[in-house]
């Protein structure tokens, strides 16, 4: 299974990590091999989806560097080079409330539906908000080993992994890990079907 994180990079020697399969970097001046996290917060969610996935293939697709926002325009060209380098997921704990960009959101989920990728985002913004994508809401009471579908939304825990000694409610929290909780959870039941035998 791959799963590309298109967030700030992925730290691969972190302990809720294990190893990076591969990865990429783009910015407003191309892409790099520098996929790297200096803020946590892609370590954080590849951490959650690793979690349910301990065999997963992470692939970190780095859009944030120094601060968690990046134009549209790259967040685009992230999600062509997931398209173009066979991933089985697209977590995308991220999004945008500016409708100019829906038509290219469309596009791509299009493109992502035809390939049978799995794209999951958060459900108030744009691409979440969408059809073809696996839209998600925060549950800060739901539990971080399951999820909820209420009128067709996705609700999850807003927590990521927890780490020892830190408080749950000091660590990281919010949409961004409701949509990574969601990606490894949905993305384990597709590899429990499929080792299921058949009738």
């Amino acid at each position: 299974m791959r799963v590309a994180v298109v967030d700030s990079g992925i730290y691969p020697t972190h302990a809720h990590i294990g190893s990076v399969a591969g990865g990429v970097a783009i910015d407003q001046f191309g892409n790099t091999d520098d996929y790297i996290d200096r803020l946590g917060h892609g370590t954080a969610v590849a951490g959650a989806i690793r979690e349910k996935l301990p065999e997963a293939e992470l692939f970190a697709v780095k859009v944030f560097d120094r601060r968690l926002t990046a134009h549209t325009d790259i967040i685009f060209r992230a999600f062509e080079w997931c398209l173009s380098n066979g991933m089985d997921a697209i977590n995308l704990s991220l999004g945008t409330n500016n409708a100019n960009f829906r038509e290219g959101y469309e596009n791509l989920l299009a493109a992502a539906n035809k390939q049978g990728v799995l794209v999951v985002s958060a459900g108030e913004m744009f691409p979440g908000c969408l059809e073809d994508a696996i839209g998600v809401w925060p549950d800060y009471e739901c539990p971080r080993d399951e999820y909820r579908v209420v009128e067709g939304r996705y609700y999850a825990s807003a927590y990521p992994r927890p780490l020892p000694g830190l408080p749950m409610d000091a660590n990281l929290q919010g949409v961004s890990f409701a949509v990574a909780n969601v990606t490894g959870l949905l993305l384990k039941e597709r590899t429990t079907d499929s080792l299921q035998p058949r009738p």
